[in-house]
């Protein structure tokens, strides 16, 4: 493979993924190319700024952009490296959609060539990698496919990413990474190319064994999260802290529980167990139980908040955050919108939304009459308070500041807070 200032590569997806890899790569000194179907966003990157809210992304962005080693574009071109990060959600009947997949590895088509190597990072289900390949397969009769026959011209692998919103950069270079290749050739090549920038181990095998993979990893968390969020509803029914529980259970040296939410969100845990269901419905009765609890775990919140909402009338509502995990701006699959737009919905502009991490409301939330505030004009105007996100500003607020408030509080955050049981009637803040 060239050496890194020789290198060109192409990252088809500019989101909270192919954002930060496009950067890090280019980072080393190689030429990339980030491809996006928005032109705002291409233009955003081209003037070398984000336009989403990551770690230190804006100055690295800054920086390899200025030295001309990224620049957006929403045309494909020609490259030794194809980097896919698009998305890939389910279906309404929570079957997976690779249409983004294909879509991406049909634009690429058009310019591969003999040498070149395709990784796909979307997470996706099991056998995609070999779809990509076979699509590319019969676009391009001329080039032999990895796998089909003796030879190959190109290479056809699977890595998917396991980074965590809030600490992208650092995991992007330092977790391990599982690299399956159509072939082993394949992942030969494409470890090659990780190698670069990636200071974790990187582990070659299949691709259907690396597509797995990444899945088994979301679905293990998300079961051990829906233990955490069935718990805290036994806990509430016996009229027990489930944090504290949780606290003492843990010392245990062979536990560990994690934290229960108001649900579970994002683009990888909230969704990529279905993906598993849908593969072998049969064979996975646990993995859709936990899905089932978490996303049930969120109706039940809804729940609560409107109880106590009801019980006091004309009073208004701060909900707290909207993001799927503190301090991100990402909100995809976020319980704390679900359970915000519900209430807004129900409650319509008693609904105060106080998220540090956006200018504005989503439009649905907006449209119901929900209003969004800071953190300070919460304090100062809601008696009733819902904490749905776990950011760190909210941490910060003293007891004093909230003592007299009605809180529900789904994250834990303030354990010397009394907490919202049986609904109570609060008198209107002046």
């Amino acid at each position: 493979m060239k050496s890194d200032n020789e290198l060109n590569v192409v990252v088809l997806g500019l989101g909270y993924i192919g954002l930060p890899t496009a950067a890090v790569i280019a980072r080393t000194g190689a030429r990339v190319l980030g491809i996006d179907v928005h032109q705002s966003v291409v233009d955003t990157i081209n003037s070398g700024r984000v336009h989403i809210e990551e770690v230190d992304l804006d100055g690295l962005v800054s920086g390899v952009v200025s030295r001309g080693h990224l620049r957006a574009s929403t045309r494909i071109e020609p490259a030794d490296v194809f980097v896919i990060a698009v998305p890939t959600p389910f279906m309404d009947d929570r079957s997976p959609d690779i249409a983004y997949v294909l879509q991406a590895a049909t634009n690429l088509s058009a310019v591969l060539k003999a040498g070149d190597t395709v990784i796909l990072e979307s997470t996706s289900p099991v056998g995609t990698t070999e779809k990509v390949r076979d699509l590319l397969a019969s676009l391009r009769p001329d080039l032999r496919a990895p796998g089909l026959g003796e030879g190959a011209d190109y290479a056809v692998a699977y890595c998917p990413e396991r980074v965590l919103p809030g600490r992208i950069l650092v995991e992007l270079i330092d977790n391990d990474r599982v690299i399956g290749g159509i072939t082993p050739r394949c992942a030969r090549k494409a470890l090659t190319f990780y190698r670069r920038f990636v200071r974790g181990a990187c582990v070659t095998t299949n691709a259907r064994a690396a597509e797995m993979t990444k899945l088994t990893e979301n679905a293990f968390r998300d079961v051990n999260i829906a233990f955490a969020n069935e718990l805290s509803l036994v806990a509430e029914t016996m009229g027990v802290d489930v944090w504290e529980v949780i606290r003492l259970a843990n010392r245990h040296p062979r536990v560990n529980i994690l934290q229960p939410g108001p649900g579970v969100g994002g683009h990888c845990i909230a969704v990529d167990p279905w993906f598993l269901v849908a593969a072998d419905p049969a064979n996975t009765p646990l993995i859709r139980t936990a899905r089932e609890v978490n996303d049930g775990k969120t109706d039940h919140v809804i729940a609560r908040a409107a109880a106590m909402i009801e019980a006091n009338p004309g009073v208004p509502v701060a909900c707290l955050g909207l993001a799927f995990k503190a301090n991100i701006d990402d909100f995809r699959e976020s319980p704390a919108l679900r359970v915000a737009q519900a209430l807004a919905e129900r409650f319509g502009s008693r609904i105060r939304i106080v998220e540090p991490y956006a200018a504005q409301l989503p439009d649905s939330l907006a449209s119901a009459g929900a209003t969004l505030i800071d953190i300070d004009s919460a304090i100062e105007r809601c008696p009733l308070m819902i904490v749905l996100v776990d950011h760190d500003v909210f941490r910060s607020v003293p007891l004093e500041e909230r003592v007299d408030k009605h809180v529900l509080d789904t994250r834990g955050i303030w354990p010397d807070q009394p907490q919202a049981q049986a609904p109570r009637r609060l008198q209107m803040a002046s």
